[in-house]
Order: C-alpha cells, then structure tokens, then sequence
C-alpha cells in the first residue's frame, strides 16, 4: 500500500489551510486607511509612503520568522521561543493577548463579513427597535458560528481551506485586472511624508493597515502539520507565508493606488473594496467576490472560536485555568470558552456597533505585542547562538531581526499612542487581570507533569488544522554491525539465535568478542606463562570455531579476543558497532551487588544499543522472532529516541507493535487522557508507514507494568530507552530499565541515552523544545 500522510504535503496546502485571516484583510484594512488620509487631505504625500513602509514590515518580519520555523518545529511558533527565552511570565502574557486576540478576531471577521453584505444589501443599515439591522444579523451569525464549532469536530479545517483558496483566487482577479485596466502603478514613495508635518499621519496610515500582518503567526504554529524532517517543514512552512503575505503584499502594491482612485471612503453605504470590484471586474464576478468575502471570513470566525477552544485545553492541560473551562462536551470539543467569546461578541456588537474599524486597531494592538516579543526572542536566541558559533546564526540574520522587532515594536507604541482612548487601553486591564487569574490557578493545582505541560503548549497553539503532537517522522536506524560477548559458557550463547535472525534480515557483519580478564584467570601464584598462554589460545580458539559456525551459514562473521575489565572492553569494542547482542547471568540479591554483574555495568557504561537476553527454563526468555513489539514511552524525547529502531525491526520483521505508557504517580483521568492522545498520535505517524500498531495505557508503577504486559501480550521483545546511572545514586534509586532487566520474560532491547549525545540526529518529537538537562530534570526521577 501506497503511504499515507495525515499532514501537509506542500507550501500550497499550508497556504489553503492557514491563509485565511491574512489572506481577507485587504477586505476590510484600506476603508479606515483611506478615510484618514482623505479626511486630512494629504493621501497624494503619504499614502504611498504608508504601504511602502508596511511592505517593508512584512519582508524583514517575514524574513524573521523563517529563523522562528527553523528553531521552533513542534507547532508552539513564536509564542514557544518567548516562552523558551523569557520564561513562565511569556507564557501569560501570551495566553493573555492570545484570549483577547482570538475575540477581536471574531468580532472583526464578522463585522467585515456584514458589512460586505450590506454592500450588496443597504437596507441592513436601517434600524427596528433601535437596533441596525446588521446588528441582528451579526448576533445571528455569531451564535451559529458558536453552535457550530462547538459541535466539532474541525469545522472550520473544513470549510477554511476552500474559503482560502477563492479569496486568493478574488486577491490575484483584481491585480491583473488592474494592471489590464489602468497599467503596472506601484504607489509613489514621497520623501515628504517624513517630514516633521506629515510624519505623524504616515505612521498613522501605517498602524491603520498594519493588519495584515495578523496572520503571520499561524504558519510557525503550521509546522509541525507538514511532512517531512524538521528542515523540510519549516521550509514548507514559510513557502506558505510567502504565498500568503506575498498576495498580500502586491494587492496593497498594485490594487492599493487603484482603490485611492477609484473609491470614495466617506461613502457609508458601501466599503471600498467593494466600490473597487464594481469597478474593474466585469459582471457577475464582483458578486462572486462578495461571496467569497463572506465566506471566508465565517471561516476566519470559526477559526478563532476554535482556536480559543485550543487555547482553553492547552491551559489547562498546564494547570492555569480551571478544568471545567477546558472541559470536553460529547463531540470532543471545550464549548465553555466559545460561549464566552461569544456572549463578549454580542455585547460587543450591542453597545460599540458593527463597525469592524472600531475593532481593528485594538486587533492590530494585541498582535503586535506578540510580534514584538517574538522579535526580542529572536534576537536573544540569535546573539546567543552567535556567541556559539551556531550555523543557522548569522550578523545579517541578527540585523534583520532586530530590524523587525524594532519595527513591531514601533507599531505597536503607534497603534497604542492613536487608539488608547478608543480600546487599546483594554490590554492594560485585562492583561494584569488574565496574568493573575493564570498565576493563581497555576500555584493551586501545581505544576503539571512534562508531559501533560508540552503537549498543553502545543494544543493552546493550534490553528486551523489538528496539528500532531510529534514534529518528526520516524526514522530508520542502521543495524549494519553486531557485536556479540561470549565467555565459553551455554548462557552466552543463546544470544546466537538472535544474532543469526539480525544478521540474515540486515545482511549484517558480525563480531564475536571475549575478554580475558583477571577475574576469570586462574591465580598467578605458580601459573607458567606458557599456561596463561595457552588459556589465551583456548579462548581464541573458541571464538574462531564460533565465528566458522556463523560463516558457514551465510553469516558474515569475525572475532576479537582481549585482556581487561570485560564490562570496559566490550563498551570500548561496542562504540564501532551498530548494536550489541548479550546474554546476562541474571545473578541477583547481595551476590550481585557485591559482585557487580557484567551486564549492568554495560547498560550503564556503553552508548549503543542493546539486545540482552536472560536465559531461563521458559523458552520466550531464550530468544525472540520480533513479531510482537512492546514499545515503552514516557512522553519524553528520550524515550521516543527508541523509534527509529522500532520502526527498522518492525519494517524487516512484519512486527506488530503494542505502544505502551504508564502514567505513573498520578491518577488524574485528564492526565491519562492526555497521555492516550499522544500514543494516538504516535500510532497514526507508524500507521502512516504501514506498521501495524496498537496503544494502551495501563498501570501505575512502569517497571511492573512492563513486565506484566509483556507476559500478558505474548510480547517477544521490550524495547525502552534507559538514562545512564552508577554509583550509590543507581543502587538507592535504580531505574525502571534495571527492574525490568532483573524480571524480563522474553530479551530486551535497550538504547542507552547519555548526557553528551544530543536529540539533533535522532528521532524527537514531543520534547524537542527541551535541552537534554532541562527535561531530565523536570522528571523527578520517573525516566525510564
């Protein structure tokens, strides 16, 4: 079967799917830039000067948030670089501006949306008992636009994608049939407008149209919903913010000057964009443009009624709300904060009118805020890495960094400045308020587990599309090279059926090696060289024959015999290897720990994986077919580091695989919730590559649970990532890995994780956005 993907496959369809809030704001910017203009009589000095200046905006932030794409590829965007390089107050102060922000952007696209339709329909002006009836009708498309998205699932993915699509197709209708009409005029840019007397209504027109960066932000929260490795989406990624913005940005070149011309902006019947498509599209096709407005901003609605919902969840997956705002209703979906937006959209509409410039500059306000603080971010990452030497790190790059968050930044004194009487003194109120209410719910429930707290990030950040929770497809890893310990006895060498298994599907290179340390030698008193000699050659010979064996039946196969401390020497041999295949003794109580045990001091010491078996009287604990996969996963990346190899065996092995979690410590059911949708989620990427998969969830203490699954599934190997430990801190604490070592009933595979090895080649999904240090710490010992 052909692979399928859940995700986006190109620039195109991230454009479709994300593109629909940028995409309409030449709708609805140009009617209160123009009015400004026109009213103060200087739009021949600084119009042209205003749109140059936000196309320029759009290029250096544009160029800004490929760096952001780049960093940040688990669907957080530039909201989760402020978090990584401000702390826990970005991340209020986001969810803040983000809750306000998803409002304004309903109010907005539903006020822009009937006033396209009172173009076409002037009676909706008109009044009955008060009230306009535009007001009516907004109310009416509000509490539909609820109802609907609440009764989910993905409504507005539906619908947004098209809805996109034709407002592009409307974006592109009118540039060439402006440039058919009336010739290639790019506006005019008057250095005049700089001046002393003009300067303030320059930047004035320039906050007014500012708007059209509102959308910016969805496609770094788009990355992780493309295919591909992390460098392959992000490109994606910003493929689509070129096609959007670029739209964008030659409408305000080329349709801008011909919309100055040929509409009147003091005319209260009809916006100007609709003055304009009267004007140069012939007949029905301006009619075509106002259905595809109203469209597309009823998607622009939903989606900001659904993004709230993400938003609602997200936090408080994280502890900084209340569960029942976050709360599922049977079609899976948080209704509670959709009711509240919009219960705030009517009132809206009640007491402030239909007006969607009443709205947009306190829009514009709260995205610049976020704009800006993801340009600080930026430019502390950048200067950071500069320091390091990192390559993606460049002065060219810093520059243009700091360019663009200065130019936010001065937007947003702007927008603030002009509009503080009129509403943007909101965020000054409310920001505070939501800040605190987070804080306060945040110190009573407790910090979440890491789990649940980055899975929380990434669903507040979600958009449109229902972005998965890993950010990289599983990879293949290399079994080229096997390494196998003997000592001369029938335990060791039950680790040769498994070897031949590897070695015939993989066409594998195999090397026996035994260790002739001071331990297994007779007592020097007395003993000739020649006898130590001869030991040493009994050993080799040993290994030759073995080697023979392997040769003679179509194994490539070769030996190695040393002296030394034999855990020492096989991690030393092993760093060559792509996998080590032993058995272990399984000594246990004091014995062991007085003894040591060869094997454990190779979990803890060696870097590559392994595969150990532990011999017993039942026949499953002697080898394995790999038919049946027991996958452990905590949520962390280093747990997650296990699926490459997951994915090679069960690719050559037609392996089914059991995902298995066990949310220790805690018996909350949203916990558990949150850790069924993320094996969900894994499952649908390995069902992607035609690997059959199953999830559970079970237990609450990792190592038993373990053991007793795979007894219970007739599972024929473990496999797990362990965290390297010694000394007294392993023999107090031990590690889930060790316990399921001692009690396995059927080998284990093992891959070791060390601190010097970082997640940058490997597979990592859900802890990406975590250094190795940061996110081990943050798991109070429960790793496994």
């Amino acid at each position: 079967m052909a692979h399928v993907s859940h995700k986006l496959s190109n620039s195109l369809e991230g454009a479709l799917a994300g593109g629909g809030d940028p995409a309409t704001s030449p709708l609805y910017v140009f009617g209160p830039f123009l009015k400004l203009l026109l009213v103060a009589g200087v739009a021949q000095i600084t119009f042209g000067a205003s749109i140059w200046l936000v196309v320029f905006t759009i290029a250096v932030v544009s160029a800004m948030y490929r760096l952001v794409m780049i960093w940040i590829t688990d669907g957080s965007g530039g909201s989760g670089l402020s978090e990584e390089e401000f702390g826990s107050w970005a991340v209020k102060i986001n969810a803040g501006i983000t809750f306000i922000e998803y409002t304004l952007t309903f109010l907005v696209s539903v006020a822009a949306l009937v006033t396209f339709v009172a173009d076409r329909f002037p009676s909706l002006n008109e009044t009955i008992l008060g009230l306009q009836y535009r007001t009516i009708l907004a109310i009416g498309l509000s509490i539909l636009t609820g109802w609907l998205v609440n009764r989910g699932p993905k409504v507005a993915a539906r619908a947004f994608g098209p809805a996109t699509g034709a407002v592009l197709l409307l974006m592109w209708m009118m540039i060439f049939a402006t440039i058919f009409q009336r010739g290639f005029q790019l506006p005019p840019l008057n250095l005049d407008a700089f001046k002393p007397h003009y300067i303030h209504l320059t930047l004035g027109g320039y906050a007014r149209i500012l708007a059209v960066m509102t959308g910016i932000e969805i496609f770094a929260n788009l990355v992780a919903a493309y295919d591909g490795k992390p460098r392959e989406k992000s490109r994606k990624a910003f493929g689509s913010l070129l096609i959007i913005m670029g739209t964008t940005s030659v409408t305000m070149l080329i349709v801008g000057p011909a919309i100055l011309a040929l509409s009147n902006p003091l005319d209260s019947e009809v916006s100007v964009f609709t003055q304009t498509m009267d004007q140069l599209l012939p007949q029905p096709l301006p009619w075509f443009g106002t259905l595809v407005g109203i469209a597309v901003l009823l998607s622009a609605a939903a989606a900001s009624a659904q993004g709230l919902q993400n938003l609602a969840l997200g936090l408080k997956q994280r502890h900084y709300v209340p569960a029942f705002i976050g709360r599922r209703n049977k079609y899976e979906v948080a209704p509670v904060p959709v009711w509240i937006e919009v219960a705030i959209v009517i009132f809206c509409y009640l007491f402030l009118g239909t007006d969607e410039e009443t709205y947009l500059a306190i829009y514009a306000a709260g995205v610049f805020i976020l704009l800006s603080m993801t340009g600080w971010a930026a430019t502390k990452r950048l200067l950071r890495e500069l320091r390091t030497g990192a390559e993606t790190s460049s002065w060219t790059s810093l520059m243009i960094t700091i360019v663009a968050a200065l130019l936010t930044t001065l937007g947003t004194l702007i927008i603030f400045s002009e509009r503080f009487l009129e509403g943007a003194w909101i965020y000054l109120i409310f920001i505070p308020i939501l800040y605190a209410i987070f804080s306060v719910f945040r110190h009573r429930l407790g910090a979440p587990t890491p789990l649940a707290d980055h899975i929380g990030r990434i669903t507040a950040e979600r958009r449109y599309l229902p972005i998965y929770v890993n950010s990289e497809e599983p990879k293949d890893a290399a079994i080229g090279r096997i390494l196998v310990p003997l000592d001369g006895t029938d335990v060791a060498e039950e680790s040769l059926s498994v070897v031949r298994s590897l070695s015939k599907v993989f066409d594998a290179q195999v090397t026996l090696v035994c260790v002739n340390s001071e331990s297994t030698r007779r007592p020097l008193t007395g003993l000739k060289n020649s006898s130590r000699n001869s030991e040493s050659a009994d050993k080799q010979l040993y290994l030759s024959q073995k080697a023979d064996q392997l040769r003679s039946a179509g194994t490539e196969a070769d030996y190695e015999f040393r002296d030394g401390e034999v855990a020492k020497e096989i991690c030393d041999i092993a760093q060559n290897e792509d996998i080590v295949v032993m058995s272990t003794n399984s000594r246990t109580g004091l014995q062991r720990l007085l003894i040591g045990s060869v094997t454990l001091e190779v979990i803890q010491n060696a870097s590559t994986p392994l595969i150990l078996l532990r011999p017993t009287d039942n026949w499953r604990s002697r080898g394995t077919n790999f038919k049946r996969l027991l996958v452990a996963l905590d949520g962390s990346e280093f747990s997650e580091r296990i699926l490459p190899y997951v994915t090679t065996l069960a690719k050559a092995f037609g392996s089914e695989i059991l995902l298995l979690s066990v949310p220790a410590g805690s018996t909350s059911d949203s916990y558990r919730t949150t850790i069924e949708t993320y094996l969900q989620n894994l499952a649908v990427e390995l069902g992607s590559h035609d690997l059959k998969v199953r999830t559970l969830v079970a237990g609450n203490v990792a190592a038993q649970t373990i053991v007793v699954t795979a007894e219970t599934e007739m599972a024929d190997l473990i496999m797990l990532a362990t965290h390297g430990r010694s000394g007294m801190d392993r023999l107090m604490l031990g590690s889930v890995a060790e316990r399921v070592v001692k009690n396995m009933p059927c080998p284990i595979f093992l891959l070791p994780i060390r601190n010097t090895v970082q997640p940058t080649d490997k597979y990592h999904s859900i802890g990406s956005w975590h250094s190795s240090d940061s996110w081990r710490n943050k798991h109070d010992g429960r790793e496994i």
